[in-house]
């Protein structure tokens, strides 16, 4: 049992890094961080950021390469995430003019992350 903790912590630790990368990589690119981890009951949102009147929502997958990344990311992963921003989206009082887009950052050992913009 132990053990599974152990493994759970040090996959909650490495998210948690991957998303800060991400974080990092979307700031670099003149994005401004709206929400981390954005949580709703249809699902979670990794990142959400704007620039100007676009908004994207981020899936970051750790994987050791981009394909695997991106494979990651199902159908229903997808699904969720469009209904989760659909949610945070009529909670804005601008929602009505803003564009958006769903992306995906693809985080592998050692490398810069990879963005992947309109990834589903």
């Amino acid at each position: 049992m132990a053990r599974r903790t152990d493994d759970r912590r040090r996959a909650e630790r490495k998210g948690r890094l991957a998303e800060a990368l991400a974080a990092a990589c979307l700031l670099s690119k003149g994005y401004r961080l709206l929400a981390l981890r954005y949580r709703t009951p249809l699902g979670e949102i990794d990142l959400i950021a704007r620039k100007r009147d676009l908004v994207v929502f981020v899936e970051v997958k750790a994987r050791r390469a981009e394909r695997l990344a991106i494979d990651a990311v199902s159908d229903g992963a997808a699904r969720r995430i469009r209904g989760a921003s659909d949610l945070w989206l009529a909670r804005q009082p601008d929602g009505h003019r803003l564009s958006l887009r769903y992306d995906i950052i693809a985080v592998r050992p050692f490398r810069l992350p990879r963005h992947f913009p309109d990834a589903f």
